[in-house]
């Protein structure tokens, strides 16, 4: 796993610094190929690989080092992450993870939730009467009222996609206990 940022930095000629971070937050490299253990699973990524068409079509990744709410692999639990404060009129809050606090504080959107972990609370207690809507985006029948947290717990997986359009397998390498390479990232998804 590698996350990346896009930063330009500018050097004056009197060797002082301007940066400029183009991204508010990371985007995430994997490399999948050390997962490949057989030359069956070798057999199921060349075909799944093929289906996908390459770099063409998404799919889905769960990152084994950050997929849950509660810190980067824990349990779930329905207070894990603030969504926003009720206002009595909002009745749609976006999956959200946080990294970091205060002005450095990275606000991640979580769109590929697994519906079966999601839980909700409006202050601190479970809430009734929502929805998970597409792109994960928590849909309540009636507005949270004004003050109170939305909070929510989930676990997530990374929309990403073949980040080219090849794939190098040797088979003799393989077989010579040689993993090979297969990265994917992940893929920017417009706010819904």
């Amino acid at each position: 796993v590698t996350p990346e940022f896009s930063t330009s930095v500018a050097v004056t000629a009197s060797g002082f610094e301007r940066r400029n971070s183009l991204w508010s937050n990371a985007r995430l490299r994997f490399d999948v190929g050390p997962g490949i253990r057989s030359e069956a699973e070798l057999g199921t990524l060349i075909a799944f690989f093929r289906a996908r068409r390459g770099a063409a079509r998404g799919f889905r990744l769960r990152d084994p080092s950050d997929h849950s709410s509660n810190g980067m692999t824990g349990a779930p639990g329905m207070t894990d992450q603030l969504l926003g404060m009720g206002d009595g009129t909002t009745s749609t809050f976006p999956l959200v993870k946080r990294y970091g606090a205060g002005e450095a504080e990275q606000v991640r959107r979580i769109t590929r939730p697994h519906a079966d972990s999601v839980t909700v609370s409006v202050d601190g207690l479970a809430a009734t009467g929502w929805t998970l809507d597409p792109g994960g985006v928590i849909a309540f029948a009636a507005p949270p009222p004004a003050g109170k947290a939305v909070r929510a717990g989930f676990t997530f997986d990374v929309p990403v996609r073949f980040a080219e359009d090849r794939l190098d397998v040797s088979g003799a390498a393989f077989a010579a206990g040689e993993a090979p390479s297969v990265p994917v990232i992940e893929i920017r998804e417009a706010e819904l």
